[in-house]
């Protein structure tokens, strides 16, 4: 079995650099509000956080974007974003990504706001989440548009992302839209679902649901370590690839014909998950339209979301990063 090295870490992410990837799904705005607590508010019993920093990130789909710039690669991103001051942020936060390396085809309706995830912090920890976001799929004159967007951006691609948040994007006439644009094109598809339209992706490359959402999908306790259960639940998806991951117990990769493959987690001080599915599903992605395995895609991915963590807030991870990590661990089985 073959292990995956740093010369073979750099093999990939060289080729990275002449991949041009389409994600398509659900964009956010991450508003972070970051204070000291020093007393309890005397109108209800609730800590009075003191704001002393305010910052933006890029979330949903647009983070996934931000990750495949950050690996190399070009990216064209479809999405729709409302006429307001959080859209405006997201056109400007993704112009800094770089003009050579994003794409934005994004579609703005003045019926929907710009989902906004506002997140209050104190001693680095999460004090109250507020989201402003209509969950309905998109209506059918949007839809057209968000398909023709993403199929002249697959036309030129190397690989497909599908980024579900279930925010209404991804209505199944697009997705459907987009899966046959792939496969005339001859690309993998990529996907990270949500519970809603979870069995609309027949088809994909990769299906990587977390242990939450697979359980979901399917009614019942998962069993991770079952492979033939493992099998069960790739044919019911009709995805080529299943790319669970485990949290804390890491990945678990079923394929056709093969043996369950299991990436351990890369132990690590956790500071913050939010994003590090973006991050994995950006890296396997990049990865496979590079030329790696699935299974090296998903020992890269799995390296990558040990970086996030690491960080606070949504984040991105660097292919010096990558490389720092694998160059300090014993070669990981791929």
């Amino acid at each position: 079995m073959n292990s995956l090295t740093l010369d073979r870490l750099d093999e990939v992410l060289e080729r990275a650099r002449s991949v041009r990837a389409v994600v398509v799904g659900d964009l956010m705005l991450d508003v972070y509000l970051t204070g000291n607590v020093a007393r309890i508010s005397p109108e209800a019993p609730v800590p009075v956080v003191h704001v002393q920093e305010e910052r933006n990130a890029l979330g949903g789909a647009a983070n996934v974007a931000a990750n495949v710039v950050q690996l190399g690669a070009d990216c064209d991103l479809v999405g729709v974003i409302g006429p307001d001051a959080a859209g405006a942020e997201i056109r400007r936060a993704l112009a800094a990504l770089g003009t050579g390396n994003v794409h934005p085809r994004l579609v703005e309706r003045a019926d929907r706001p710009t989902t906004t995830k506002t997140r209050v912090m104190a001693r680095k920890q999460q004090v109250v989440r507020f989201d402003r976001e209509r969950e309905d799929d998109l209506p059918e004159d949007c839809t057209r548009e968000l398909a023709r967007a993403a199929a002249e951006g697959i036309a030129e691609a190397d690989v497909l992302v599908l980024e579900d948040y279930n925010k209404g994007v991804l209505a199944p006439s697009v997705i459907r839209a987009a899966l046959a644009a792939a496969e005339e094109a001859g690309i993998p598809v990529v996907v990270d679902p949500k519970m809603r339209h979870v069995f609309e992706y027949r088809g994909a490359t990769v299906f990587k649901p977390n242990a939450v959402e697979l359980a979901a999908a399917l009614g019942a306790a998962i069993r991770p370590y079952d492979d033939a259960w493992l099998e069960e639940a790739r044919l019911r998806f009709g995805c080529e690839h299943l790319l669970v991951t485990l949290g804390e117990e890491g990945m678990a990769l079923c394929s056709p014909g093969a043996e369950t493959f299991r990436v351990p987690a890369v132990a690590r001080e956790v500071f913050d998950v939010s994003g590090a599915g973006d991050t994995v599903i950006a890296c396997v992605a990049v990865a496979l339209a590079a030329g790696a395995t699935p299974r090296e895609a998903a020992v890269i991915a799995n390296y990558a979301a040990g970086i996030e963590v690491g960080k606070p807030g949504v984040a991105t991870v660097t292919p010096e990063e990558l490389r720092a990590v694998v160059a300090a661990r014993r070669p990981v089985p791929a």
